[in-house]
């Protein structure tokens, strides 16, 4: 109840592509914020949401696709199939595992088809899977090049128990901070002696490698890299691509875990979280991109972020909804030293305005902003935990600058939350108790639900409690996200009346 929906991006004119099956995987906590965005952003479909993947259909474009915010890694959708069957039996298990490329033979040319309109080959690809198609067919009725196969397969082999490292675990991080585990794969497209036209070869002539990560009751039987092998060979056999272990034209990525079984193409080499316009980083941009969606930015608003860092939240912001105009505040100079690097970086100089101040002390007007946002430190390098009055203190500051009807959105520790929900307990312990119960985020904290909705608020006193110690604040939702090692909790509120006027 209550419940105001986060701020859409704006939504982009769309392309004439035809509809794609894609998915894109998230940080832990910040799935719902990507489902929403990919329906607002490129009118999205068949939305579906699992632990660190969003999946969708969309008519778009690489330059539409690219603009994607929240997400990590974009992949055009291969295969999505249910957990593979678990067995004590490993060669029934491989002979599944292989079924992800032997079946449907000609859907996996049409994706490449697809995957190469996207990177801009059309005049190359137009009859690229009806030409694959008979390719296949006459390579499967006439065995030629048996010695040339074996020798590729025994290359596949060997490449990928020398490539392949093994990722323990399944949980959704960033990128860069993930383990590699590619399972490399190579083989060079029969030219010779195989009836084929040498322009289609030349067409056809795909470098790959599998990048597997295996997790769950499958991991226990069989290894990252025996999977690898097994879809490495087969590809070999069945489509007869070629290999640049360092370079490849292709990655094919594998995911099986006891949930389902996922394979995709990167449609991308960097991942979408690494934003070219900023300098040095601080916050995970994705976590800065949702905090920034949930404060209702509009054309002409005032937001401010009085802890603003490296300047990352103002920066996904500006970026965004141009239109408005920021302030930063920050008491460090090697940080507004920072913050300025990246605003220049990203040509904002026009939208960001930096000051030096305490955010105990904010040199601004009483209820001059329209959006206060701000990521308080927890980090081992800045901290606001030493200090029992700090918190307090910098809430009541952040209120009153802030309009009525503006919002506050803060990114807190786990730390930070429970002293943030302890301001509440003076009407009594039950919300000191649920507070404590709720390290997983479950309660009180509320989750997005997958239409991006949150939930109702798992206190009902909470509202009128904190309005009593800041006088007009009233919690609209806690998100519970992830930063890697560090589990965090975005909470927003929301200013409805003047202090001391309620």
């Amino acid at each position: 109840p209550g419940e105001v929906p986060p701020h859409r991006p704006r939504l982009v004119k769309m392309s004439s592509a035809e509809p794609g099956r894609f998915f894109c995987t998230a940080g832990r906590g910040l799935e719902p914020f990507l489902a929403r965005e990919v329906r607002a952003r490129l009118g999205a479909t068949e939305v579906d949401c699992v632990s660190g993947k969003v999946f969708f259909r969309a008519a778009a474009g690489p330059g539409e696709l690219r603009k994607l915010r929240s997400g990590e890694r974009l992949f055009l959708l291969l295969k999505k199939h249910k957990a593979l069957p678990v067995s004590g039996n490993r060669g029934k298990m491989l002979h599944e595992i292989k079924s992800l490329v032997i079946e449907e033979p000609k859907y996996w040319l049409d994706i490449i088809s697809v995957w190469r309109k996207l990177h801009g080959h059309q005049g190359e690809t137009d009859d690229v899977s009806q030409e694959n198609a008979l390719a296949l067919k006459r390579k499967s009725e006439e065995e030629a090049n048996t010695a040339s196969k074996r020798q590729k397969t025994e290359q596949v082999r060997a490449t990928a128990s020398e490539e392949c490292q093994v990722e323990a675990g399944e949980t959704c991080v960033v990128p860069e901070r993930m383990s590699s585990q590619e399972c490399k794969t190579s083989s060079e497209v029969p030219s010779k002696g195989s009836g084929e036209n040498p322009t289609v070869n030349e067409k056809l002539s795909f470098s790959f490698r599998v990048s597997c990560r295996c997790s769950g009751a499958i991991a226990k039987i069989l290894t990252s890299q025996e999977i690898g092998r097994a879809i490495g060979v087969t590809l070999v056999k069945q489509c007869g691509w070629r290999a640049d272990l360092r370079d490849p034209d292709l990655e094919i990525f594998v995911h099986l875990n006891d949930i389902q079984s996922v394979v995709g193409i990167p449609l991308f080499r960097l991942p979408l979280a690494n934003r070219e316009y900023i300098k040095t980083a601080g916050l995970r941009s994705t976590v800065a991109w949702a905090m920034a969606s949930l404060a209702e930015i509009s054309a002409g608003a005032l937001v401010l972020d009085p802890m603003c860092g490296l300047g990352t939240i103002l920066l996904e912001a500006a970026k965004e909804w141009p239109e408005a105009c920021y302030w930063g505040a920050d008491i460090s100079d090697s940080q507004l030293e920072g913050a300025d690097g990246n605003i220049r970086t990203a040509g904002l100089m026009d939208k960001i305005e930096l000051l030096k101040a305490s955010v105990k002390a904010l040199p601004l007007p009483s209820e001059s902003f329209d959006s206060v946002i701000s990521d308080i430190p927890f980090g081992k390098k800045f901290k606001t935990t030493n200090d029992a009055q700090l918190l307090p203190d910098i809430l009541q500051e952040m209120e009153r600058v802030l309009r009525v009807g503006g919002t506050l959105v803060l990114l807190l520790s786990q730390e930070l939350r429970r002293r943030v929900d302890g301001l509440t307990e003076c009407a009594g312990g039950d919300s000191a108790a649920a507070s404590a119960g709720s390290d997983s985020g479950a309660a009180p904290a509320q989750a997005l639900s997958v239409d991006g909705n949150s939930s109702s608020l798992a206190q009902g006193g909470e509202e009128s409690l904190l309005s009593r110690h800041f006088g007009s604040l009233v919690p609209e939702g806690v998100y519970a996200v992830s930063l890697g090692k560090t589990d965090a909790f975005i909470r927003k509120y929301r200013k409805v009346s003047a202090p001391g006027l309620k």
